[in-house]
């Protein structure tokens, strides 16, 4: 499913752009995009099965080569490697937490995700990132908390002096989108 006209979102903040999306993040022409990830980088269920089954066995390959070098990647952590097939350059793996009632560190989990990825993002060059929803999937964390933290993460990126400069948040679902949407109008001070 490709993004539908009507449902692309944007605001600037900082001389920097974000945008709200609902489609496909395998169908993204960023830099990079984000893999809501798992601690091995294994192909998975939801964005991670569908990432690596667009981007083929290069993308499973550079997982497995990560995970011998470095063992298995924490919760808000994250590791880059190419794109195989997909129509961006990287794919920026990033492993979300698990929801455990968000007394354990969720919170802070996630928000690194976001910073991690768009930190690795701009130590290669990258000028635009898309993400996907992370962890509100089989890690059920709910969408309206991972909104506000996702959006946070990423408006305190924008108003930095790196890049990069354009972030996606990429929403399958209308309902998620909505979600996302809703938190967003919650800051007054975007352009």
């Amino acid at each position: 499913m490709s993004p539908l006209p009507d449902a692309v979102i944007g605001r600037n903040y900082a001389r920097k752009r974000l945008q709200l999306v609902r489609g496909d993040i395998t169908l993204e022409t960023t830099d990079a995009i984000v893999n809501a990830a798992n601690s091995h980088l294994a192909p998975g269920a939801g964005v991670c099965g569908a990432i690596h089954r667009a981007g083929g066995d290069a993308i499973f390959d550079e997982c497995a080569d990560i995970v011998r070098r470095r063992g298995p990647l924490s919760p808000g952590e994250a590791a880059i490697t190419g794109a195989g097939h997909l129509l961006c350059r990287n794919v920026i793996h990033a492993v979300g937490p698990v929801w455990q009632g968000g007394t354990k560190g969720e919170p802070a989990a996630l928000a690194s995700c976001y910073r991690e990825s768009l930190r690795l993002a701009e130590k290669h060059g990258l000028d635009s990132v898309a993400f996907p929803s992370i962890s509100t999937g089989i890690y059920g964390y709910p969408v309206a908390d991972a909104a506000t933290v996702a959006l946070g993460a990423v408006r305190e990126h924008l108003g930095t002096r790196g890049g990069p400069g354009h972030v996606r948040l990429v929403l399958f679902s209308a309902a998620d989108f909505a979600v996302y949407l809703g938190a967003l109008e919650k800051y007054d001070d975007w352009d």
